[in-house]
């Protein structure tokens, strides 16, 4: 019997009433749907790893093409019919989600319904099909109409900042030192107050259909004269992860800023324009989960915050990330939080732009060049070069003509070099390869003559009605000659080939 773990992240939140904890983290209640028993068996902790290779060794005898991304693999989505609507796995844990379902899963469980469409003889995993393998017991039926209800009470209790009195306005932001924060920018990101608790409240929302997904209370309480800052998540964040500010996040957008607070990816965009999205447990962790969404970036800024943690953990989150999208903005007295930073007066494009590379420009990992070693090995045919079809032990021993490569050929005066030579360069232009020549001792019309001699086969000075046929055959070659000879200045010569190689 086929078991699989597959579930389905629900558009609507659950939630339950929380109780605050010492560290700023209260539980919450969450379900999960699952499949019916003979096709998914309960979420299981004990998960087989696996590596890239297997995952792209898996994805290539099933014949499913896929894409290389960031930290994501991008196939196309078994669970919808639109095959443009794509499924990201992630290259470390092997998970997945669809961005267009919400489906995620661990990779057996993609294999599971890999399994399944072929059972089913679908080219997809239909609605219908997916409903009917779907079901809620009574209890979670329950409590996601508990939770659902316990949010929804929040969020219709909670009023947006622009509508309270100037005065109680002024006095939350200042709990908050979000003073520097426009009402039009928290509108943008839905932030509201709960006013019995004068807490901010930040949205999660569904990337897919903006629906409400989940709420983070951040309160303030005085002890002494100390504030501390308590963080009420719904649900509880061991189930439930998301990116607050998603729903600003433009699809053609290819730069973003990551932060660890809300409030810090507001004073960010508010700063900058530039999109910004906050992590749901600040520099506590990453989930993969969230990969996805952040494949279509090409430069990802990491500013976390003003401390050692912060800092360790945008070095840790990097590499999640892929090292060579990433910079990262150090900590320190001129670099604060960018909230911090805000309220200062400084700059916060320039601050952005002094970030520090994630990798240094003159140090590679094995793990950045893994790809490129695989696809070497795999094509290893096309990686041995051009193969010559006139000299067959010359590919024995130089295994074809390569890029990068340079192959000296030695003797004495009159040992047939150059005839050589001639032989070796037209053999490769004839088959496409770009080649220009560069005789300093032999002028050009000889090296031409005796080369369109080697590729006729013909003796043309004894058959000049030839010439014109073989002319015009041996002008289409890419074939192209310096016009140096005799003894030159080497600048000259680099200067000239630089120049001839942009135009060939």
């Amino acid at each position: 019997m086929t078991m699989m773990r597959l579930h389905r992240v629900f558009q609507g939140p659950r939630l339950l009433p929380c109780v605050r904890m010492k560290h700023g983290v209260a539980p919450a209640g969450f379900s999960r749907r699952h499949f019916k028993k003979d096709l998914l068996s309960i979420l299981d902790s004990s998960v087989t790893p696996v590596t890239v290779t297997e995952i792209r060794q898996y994805l290539r005898e099933h014949t499913i093409s896929f894409h290389d991304g960031y930290s994501c693999l991008h196939v196309p989505s078994p669970f919808t019919p639109n095959k443009d609507n794509l499924l990201f796995i992630d290259k470390t844990t092997g998970r997945f989600l669809c961005k267009d379902s919400l489906l995620e899963g661990t990779w057996e469980d993609f294999k599971d319904s890999m399994d399944l469409l072929t059972k089913e003889g679908s080219t997809f995993l239909s609605p219908d099909t997916m409903t009917s393998y779907l079901e809620d017991s009574d209890s979670e039926e329950g409590e996601r109409q508990i939770n659902n209800m316990e949010m929804s009470r929040i969020w219709n209790k909670a009023v947006w900042i622009h509508d309270l009195e100037e005065d109680d306005a002024q006095i939350i932001k200042a709990m908050y030192n979000i003073s520097k924060i426009t009402n039009s920018t928290l509108n943008k990101f839905g932030v509201k107050c709960f006013q019995p608790t004068k807490s901010l409240v930040f949205p999660w929302y569904n990337p897919r259909d903006f629906t409400m997904k989940g709420l983070k209370l951040l309160s303030a309480v005085c002890r002494a004269d100390v504030v501390d800052y308590i963080e009420t998540l719904y649900p509880r964040p061991s189930h439930y992860n998301n990116l607050f500010g998603i729903t600003v996040m433009g699809k053609k957008d290819t730069e973003v800023v990551i932060t660890s607070r809300e409030v810090d990816s507001l004073a960010v965009y508010q700063a900058t324009g530039i999109t910004t999205v906050s992590l749901p447990r600040g520099i506590s962790c990453l989930p993969p989960v969230l990969l996805p969404y952040l494949e279509q970036f090409k430069r990802i800024t990491l500013w976390l915050g003003d401390d050692l943690r912060a800092w360790e953990a945008s070095k840790l989150f990097s590499r999640k990330l892929n090292i060579k999208r990433c910079s990262l903005i150090r900590p320190g007295d001129k670099q604060p939080s960018p909230l911090k930073a805000l309220n200062l007066g400084l700059n916060l494009n320039k601050l952005i732009k002094a970030s520090l590379p994630a990798s240094h420009k003159s140090i590679i990992s094995f793990r950045q060049l893994r790809s490129d070693v695989f696809s070497q090995l795999e094509n290893i045919d096309q990686v041995a070069g051009v193969k010559w079809t006139r000299f067959p032990e010359l590919n024995k021993l130089l295994k074809g003509h390569r890029k990068g490569e340079l192959t000296v050929f030695t003797g004495p005066t009159g040992s047939g070099k150059t005839t050589f030579i001639s032989e070796y360069a037209l053999d490769l232009c004839t088959q496409g390869v770009n080649t220009l020549w560069g005789s300093f001792e032999l002028n050009n019309v000889r090296l031409a003559k005796i080369m369109l001699t080697q590729f006729s086969l013909l003796r043309l000075e004894e058959q000049l009605d030839k010439y014109d046929e073989w002319a015009d055959r041996f002008e289409e070659l890419p074939l192209y000659f310096m016009t140096f000879h005799g003894e030159q200045n080497i600048k000259s010569v680099i200067d000239n080939h630089a120049t001839r190689s942009v135009h060939v």
